[in-house]
């Protein structure tokens, strides 16, 4: 189907956070754009608002009509569903063209100049940083994120400029769909075996999506992976990371709550970058966006203000109450480097203080293949508080419970394990000091429940 012929877009799956983005780029477009998401949230709430037909029970009697003519319609789907949703199997039935949200970017990467961010972890918020600094410099941006970004309340960016930035998933191999003009590669720890099945195919899998890189573009990768990248020729390669590498760190203070660094390039060195989100993680987050938008061609001047100006995004980091007596925030971390970093981060910024987490592991799959690792990586902080697995598209897995993370905390390590009911009852009667509540499933619901009941105990 050719573009000028799509008159409306459905989304199945259209509350997910990266199909969201899409629908509101159709939406900008003027086209129809209707869809089906299993449970209302507020990301759904607003795309209501701003004009997508959605909802909630999966029957092809709710699809609006204008969404039911296969000439003009594209079908937009995630892989998270299942190939029985009687929706899918309708628009396969009659003959709709059906895409994944991948390829949909995919060609949007061929229309415009991609920058994109790959990597198991901290590619949401790098990407987003490269787009607020990109967006507020001479060249601008189109952007399609994986959070909603407090710079603008939104994952997506539209304007007239010939960049797109966008976050690179390498789940179910999405990433492979995208033409990039310029990747930054931040992590391979390897995640999502369910998919992969072995470490070597997930490896095999970055390896392939560096192939796809322009020719005349480049890859800004990370110092140490394991994976071993395959560039087309002409593709320039660049290493990064916080203390080494052709773009890093030096002179980094972090006094006060604020940290402040000199960005090292064989471009340009930038001195005295300050973050405007001053979590210790985003001097490296930084220092990767900061390459990528250097190369594109934003100006030191650029950059500096691009850094200082950034707020940061929904779930990552989030601060929601910083107080003397009281810090609370919320973490999207689900992988055991996420939360190693997420834990390392937040006990350089309270050496002295009292550290508590409550965790909700996502997935069996990943609770069964990397206990040990979430075990250590928690041991770090005073308390952890383990609730039950959030299983998002898994059946449960004899034998895979919390209880494993639980065993192998370390001694001295204050735990106790609950369910998500017991989340608020357990807030109510406890007093924190410093408190985290880490994940990526339901329990982040809780969380402005969690700071009503913390900010009336400051009173």
């Amino acid at each position: 189907m050719e573009a000028k012929d799509i008159k409306a877009v459905y989304f199945i799956g259209a509350g997910g956070i990266g199909m969201s983005a899409i629908a509101r780029y159709f939406i900008s477009r003027g086209l129809v754009v209707g869809g089906y998401d299993k449970t209302p949230s507020e990301l759904t709430r607003r795309l209501e608002k701003e004009g997508v037909l959605l909802h909630y029970e999966e029957n092809v009697d709710e699809i609006p009509h204008t969404c039911k003519n296969p000439r003009h319609t594209l079908v937009v789907y995630t892989p998270a569903v299942p190939e029985t949703h009687k929706e899918l199997q309708y628009f396969r039935q009659n003959g709709f063209e059906i895409q994944k949200r991948a390829q949909v970017l995919g060609t949007l990467t061929r229309q415009m100049r991609g920058l994109c961010v790959a990597g198991t972890h901290g590619k949401t918020t790098t990407s987003s940083m490269c787009a607020h600094i990109m967006h507020q410099s001479h060249l601008d941006c189109n952007a399609f994120l994986g959070g909603i970004t407090k710079n603008y309340g939104t994952n997506y960016i539209l304007s007239k400029s010939e960049y797109v930035v966008v976050e690179a998933d390498e789940y179910d191999r999405s990433f492979h769909w995208l033409h990039p003009y310029m990747s930054v590669i931040t992590a391979t720890d390897p995640d999502h075996l369910d998919i992969y099945g072995t470490k070597e195919a997930y490896l095999e899998s970055f390896r392939h999506y560096t192939e796809l890189i322009q020719p005349d573009g480049v890859l800004i990768i990370h110092r140490g992976l394991e994976m071993k990248e395959n560039l087309q020729p002409g593709v320039r390669r660049y290493d990064y990371s916080r203390d080494e590498g052709d773009f890093h760190a030096e002179n980094i203070r972090i006094e006060n709550g604020e940290i402040t660094f000199d960005f090292i390039s064989p471009i340009e060195c930038v001195k005295n970058i300050e973050l405007g989100q001053p979590v210790p993680i985003n001097i490296e987050n930084g220092i990767a966006a900061m390459a990528m938008a250097q190369l594109a061609g934003c100006t030191a001047e650029e950059l500096r203000i691009g850094m200082l100006s950034f707020s940061g995004v929904d779930r990552r980091f989030d601060f929601k109450i910083k107080t003397p007596q009281l810090v609370f925030l919320s973490d999207y971390a689900h992988h055991p480097k996420e939360i190693f970093q997420s834990a390392s981060s937040i006990r350089q910024l309270y050496r002295d203080r009292r550290i508590t987490a409550i965790f909700q592991p996502h997935l069996y799959t990943r609770t069964r293949d990397f206990y040990r690792e979430f075990a250590e990586a928690l041991s770090q902080l005073d308390e952890v508080i383990l609730t039950n697995i959030y299983p998002a598209r898994e059946e449960p897995i004899e034998g895979v419970t919390s209880k494993l993370i639980y065993d192998l905390l370390a001694p001295g390590v204050e735990k106790q394990l609950i369910t998500t009911d017991d989340v608020i009852p357990l807030v109510k009667s406890r007093s924190f000091d410093v408190l985290i509540v880490l994940g990526a499933g339901d329990l982040d619901a809780q969380v402005p429940q969690i700071a009503n009941i913390l900010k009336r105990k400051l009173k």
